[in-house]
């Protein structure tokens, strides 16, 4: 089968290309790349209508390039691609969706954290119409990480991910399980030594969900 993953960073094709690289063989995976749609909705605080088509452009065109099944790793869009399944003949993947799955399942304290409130929100969000899905009880813990994503794009890495690991730290003693709502942020986890309970982010999560789909 063809895939085709459709990013808002260039920063993520790398994160990306070492997953599938290890859990899904013998398949023709394919990049895209428009900064333009995560700088959309950082700029409004959110996914602007105008923002939401041009990534069910991007699927379209993913489809119409012979993708038989479309990811959009950015958590921010997710009800764009949601959007995106009603017009799309390919299977189209919320990159977001295995992760919150696998908190609802592993606690009722659920802390989600995000340096960012466009992905924050977004992430929130699903994951309690997934414990409603589910139904579950379970209490979301907000928590945006002020001054980490303006010290990264600035090219502050260390001051990112001190901030970071120092939010994850306190978010462990009040959470059953911890949501990542950025990928970007998984690269502080490792710092963080043995965690006390389950640190969840979505590329590997929705990889895995790829390749299950793919062995079907």
């Amino acid at each position: 089968m063809t895939i085709a993953l459709i990013h808002t960073s260039p920063s993520m094709v790398p994160v990306f290309k070492s997953i599938t690289d290890e859990l899904i063989h013998g398949h023709t995976i394919f990049n895209m790349v428009d900064e333009s749609l995560l700088c959309d909705i950082i700029r409004e605080k959110g996914c602007p209508p105008a923002t939401a088509r041009r990534l069910v452009g991007h699927v379209l065109s993913a489809e119409d390039a012979g993708a038989d099944v479309i990811m959009v790793t950015c958590s921010s869009m997710g009800r764009a691609v949601e959007a995106a399944r009603a017009v799309a003949k390919a299977k189209v993947l919320r990159v977001d969706e295995p992760m919150a799955d696998q908190a609802v399942e592993a606690g009722a304290r659920i802390g989600v954290a995000a340096t960012l409130p466009s992905t924050l929100d977004p992430t929130v969000e699903l994951i309690r119409r997934k414990a409603d899905a589910a139904g579950k009880a379970v209490e979301v813990i907000p928590t945006l990480i002020d001054g980490a994503f303006a010290a990264v794009i600035s090219g502050d890495g260390s001051t990112h991910d001190r901030l970071v690991a120092d939010s994850l730290k306190t978010l462990m003693t009040r959470a059953d399980v911890i949501v990542l709502a950025q990928a970007s942020m998984a690269r502080v986890v490792p710092s963080l030594g043995t965690t006390t309970i389950p640190i969840l982010s979505s590329p590997r999560a929705g990889v895995e969900r790829l390749a299950t789909l793919l062995r079907t």
